[in-house]
């Protein structure tokens, strides 16, 4: 990744790259509006590896649910081409935070497409949704540099 590239993705702690697949490409010829929230998708087991969220998940059957995702285009992407996706909590709250996502696209130099996700802690085991555990909260704070808790 150069430093174009990494000055946009600076304020975000993970990073997902991948290279946009042929399949990745719609009848218009540009990368399907779904291939964006699978990048998302991504990005975001990314991050929950990195702050203990899929060990809290196997221990415990604690772990994300998806409550809602969004994404503003900003600019076509085509094939060849490679994609760093930033992922970042921007809110924690008692049982849900919200993940920011930018897109760049490495042959644009450019970001390409941002959004966000709802993410919620959910007791697989009980079917409910349940308080972030403190633990969970002080890695992501920690990853983040900065307290997100209200």
């Amino acid at each position: 990744m150069d430093s174009h590239i990494a000055e946009l993705l600076s304020e975000f702690p993970v990073i997902f790259s991948i290279p946009v697949q042929w399949g990745d490409q719609d009848a218009f010829g540009h990368v399907n509006n779904v291939v964006y929230f699978r990048w998302f998708e991504s990005a975001r087991v990314a991050y929950a590896d990195r702050v203990g969220l899929t060990a809290l998940l196997d221990q415990q059957r604690i772990g994300p649910i998806l409550a809602a995702v969004a994404c503003n285009y900003r600019r076509q992407i085509k094939f060849p081409d490679t994609v760093h996706v930033g992922a970042r909590i921007t809110r924690l709250g008692r049982s849900s935070m919200t993940m920011e996502h930018r897109v760049v696209s490495d042959v644009q130099q450019a970001i390409t497409g941002e959004g966000d996700s709802t993410i919620v802690t959910f007791d697989y085991a009980e079917q409910r949704v349940v308080p972030i555990p403190e633990a969970l909260r002080t890695s992501i704070e920690q990853l983040e540099g900065r307290a997100l808790s209200p």
